[in-house]
């Protein structure tokens, strides 16, 4: 006999464990994770199983399908930008027994970084100086904004080829060491986006984060910023913070519903210390690594998404802010503190100047995804000492 429902969680590393954390606190027991490889969370007692997946929209159909022979309804959570290509891909095939958390009119446009600024231009939400590389020819338009560049592809491409995710450019004679290179991404096809740097650490860098209905409502939201990246500042998240100004909230909610994104989306914003404007990064339309910064300050988007897709009431919340809550990823805090001089003020920092602080992975009564993080993280230093001493390739 099938049960009534499962939350389907893609994805098992920081974002899709929290994702898995936020429902079973709130007394989810139907959890079941697909992933590509066994990342931390598919190690989980909290979930009821994991099952190995490829990369595919075919595979990801036919796993699902399998899935709905146990449950009438699957409310999926993705964690990357594939996973919603994918989606969207057999979204005919499987949204008559599937909560799908995004507008499929417009998910692709809504993907691309340049059509993000435009929309930044059309709403009046400050954005770095930016151009468009669709071919070689382009190349010559970088010159046309100061140096140092921040090149990225207009989508995450990095999720299904060789690809850089971004790369910074000094100045035009970096721009000839790797021009070539380039050259040969958009002769596949891959289109680049050269943005000026917004000068800064990673501690200018804040999100509004909202989840809103099929209906284009605001169910819940909140804001928050990081407190440093990994590997740089240029990076992903490793510390985070429940802090952010009005400003932020009101710029997000803006282009969420300036450009009606639905399901979770969190535009991210660098404070530009220069015009004293927060400025457009890019909008990712899914949960990113450090939501549970969210959940730790009382908003459950999560849960609000999974009570939405069953039609049942969804109760505002009003986001702490009235104490400072840090969230830390200790295996990036780590690595910062071995590659990066001077680190050591900002971890304390981190651990120490907060009300609460959280970590993203250690759960005394789920220890399993701490132990494997950690085994991960002893076999990645030894991997690159090996290197170092001319031992692996």
């Amino acid at each position: 006999m099938k049960k009534n429902d499962c939350a389907l969680v893609l994805g098992g590393y920081v974002n899709g464990y929290s994702i898995i954390k936020e429902l079973y606190e709130k007394k989810i027991e139907e959890i079941v994770l697909f992933g590509s490889s066994r990342e931390l969370a598919s190690y989980s007692n909290k979930i009821k199983k994991f099952v190995l997946i490829d990369n595919t929209p075919d595979s990801l159909r036919r796993e699902i399908e399998k899935l709905h022979q146990e449950y009438e309804k699957i409310i999926i959570f993705p964690t990357n930008d594939l996973q919603l290509e994918n989606l969207h891909t057999i979204y005919p095939e499987i949204h008559s027994f599937c909560f799908l958390p995004f507008n499929p009119e417009n998910l692709l446009t809504c993907l691309d970084k340049y059509i993000q600024y435009s929309y930044c231009e059309k709403l009046g939400v400050p954005y770095p100086k930016t151009i468009l590389l669709q071919k070689k020819d382009d190349l010559e338009n970088i010159k046309t904004i100061q140096f140092p560049v921040l090149l990225k592809p207009n989508k995450r491409e990095d999720l299904r080829r060789k690809v850089f995710r971004n790369l910074k450019i000094e100045n035009p004679e970096d721009l000839k060491k790797v021009q070539k290179e380039i050259e040969n991404y958009l002769d596949t096809g891959i289109k680049f986006l050269a943005s000026e740097i917004i000068p800064g650490n990673g501690d200018c860098i804040y999100a509004y984060v909202g989840y809103r209905d099929q209906k284009g409502r605001t169910l819940n939201e909140w804001t928050g910023k990081k407190l440093s990246q990994y590997p740089d500042n240029f990076g992903v998240f490793s510390a985070a913070s429940n802090e952010a100004p009005e400003e932020v909230l009101v710029q997000g909610r803006t282009l969420l519903n300036g450009m009606d994104i639905k399901g979770i989306a969190q535009p991210e914003f660098k404070y530009d210390f220069r015009d004293k404007k927060y400025k457009l990064m890019e909008i990712n339309l899914r949960s990113m690594m450090w939501h549970r910064v969210g959940n730790l300050s009382g908003v459950n988007l999560q849960y609000s998404q999974y009570l939405d897709a069953l039609g049942k009431k969804v109760s505002p919340q009003v986001q702490v802010k009235n104490k400072n809550i840090h969230f830390l990823y200790m295996k990036h805090e780590i690595k910062n503190l071995i590659m990066q001089r001077k680190y050591l003020r900002t971890f304390l920092k981190d651990i120490v100047e907060s009300d609460e602080t959280h970590f993203a992975v250690f759960d005394r009564k789920d220890i399993k995804p701490f132990l494997k993080d950690s085994t991960d993280i002893v076999s990645g230093a030894i991997k690159k000492f090996l290197r170092v001493l001319g031992i692996t390739g």
